[in-house]
């Protein structure tokens, strides 16, 4: 009996172990939150995607909040009758919007990393309040696409995401940052708006820090899928460092398409990559830029191997 009741006591502190494992693996789970709601780009396509690929890892667990939608606007060409009732139908949709944005109250605390796919109307001072507290006091941020858009006169926001386009955007926002072509980066302080782009096309995004836990591994030059090449970006531009940028024909400029920024205690990625057409955001290059920034900023480190079907410096590479 004895060798029997030894091999019991071995099987439960098997058992014992496995799930002891199985609880931390859980447990150590990087908590993600979505921001969206309104944009100029197809935020309820795109947000359901990106989570899924990021639940794909097995490192994430995903949540998202939506704002509510930005007010309609009354139609154009009314008679004096119509725009009396378009009135009182407006101060109606005010009231109810209000309500909805008084509930609007993301817990940012409450997550490892928060990722805005968010470009619209100003968010209520408490939330601007809150989240400034979140990433001064160590928070972790990421910025895809046209979310780079959004908020041009919060100074703080645009502190966090380092450079920004359009709402008005000009060098009072800061300066244009870029590489030139023999590979220094320039600060351009020259008049001009914030924020182009031409027509959609695939383009080749060059790593400048191929040694950064997120571009680790990548290919020095690899095909991003089709998507807006953002250009003219202007902003604060402090304390970021440029880990990769891609040629741009309008602006004749080699324009950041991967950035890091630091604030406060926080510490935020910011990509121009992943326009809402289905290529941009199926990009396996987009999907693991993602990834592997959202588990840096959390951990401070990438465990994520490069993909095997990663672009290369001729080849778009989309996920299945």
């Amino acid at each position: 009996m004895k060798p029997l009741a030894g091999l019991i006591k071995v099987y439960i502190a098997t058992v014992i172990a496995l799930a002891a494992i199985t609880t931390t693996a859980l447990a150590e789970k990087i908590s993600v939150l979505y921001v969206d709601g309104q944009n100029n780009h197809n935020w309820a396509a795109m947000t359901p995607y990106m989570k899924v690929q990021m639940e794909k890892t097995g490192l994430f667990k995903v949540d998202v909040i939506t704002s509510p939608p930005r007010a309609p606007r009354p139609p154009k060409n009314l008679n004096e009758s119509q725009q009396k009732q378009a009135a009182k139908a407006a101060e109606q949709i005010r009231k109810i919007f209000k309500t909805k944005w008084d509930e609007f109250r993301p817990p940012f605390s409450k997550y490892d990393v928060i990722v805005s796919n968010y470009n619209g109307e100003d968010w209520p001072k408490p939330v601007q309040q809150s989240f400034e507290k979140y990433m001064k006091n160590g928070g972790r941020f990421i910025v895809v696409h046209a979310a780079d858009n959004s908020f041009p006169n919060w100074l703080e926001y645009n502190k966090m995401i380092g450079l920004g386009g359009w709402g008005g955007r000009t060098e009072k926002n800061g300066p244009y940052v870029y590489y030139n072509d023999q590979g220094e980066i320039v600060r351009n302080s020259q008049p001009g708006r914030g924020g182009s782009h031409g027509p959609q096309h695939a383009f080749k995004v060059i790593v400048r820090k191929s040694e950064h836990p997120i571009t680790k591994g990548m290919p020095t030059e690899w095909l991003h899928a089709q998507d807006e090449l953002y250009d003219s970006l202007r902003g604060p531009a402090e304390n970021m460092d440029i880990l990769a940028t891609a040629y741009s024909n309008k602006s004749k400029r080699h324009e950041p398409m991967m950035i890091t920024i630091k604030y406060g205690k926080g510490l935020i990625f910011h990509t121009p990559m992943g326009h809402e057409n289905g290529k941009s955001i199926q990009c396996v290059g987009f999907i693991t830029t993602l990834n592997r920034s959202a588990e840096w900023l959390a951990t401070g480190k990438v465990t994520q191997a490069l993909p095997k079907n990663f672009p290369t410096k001729t080849e778009v590479s989309l996920a299945k």
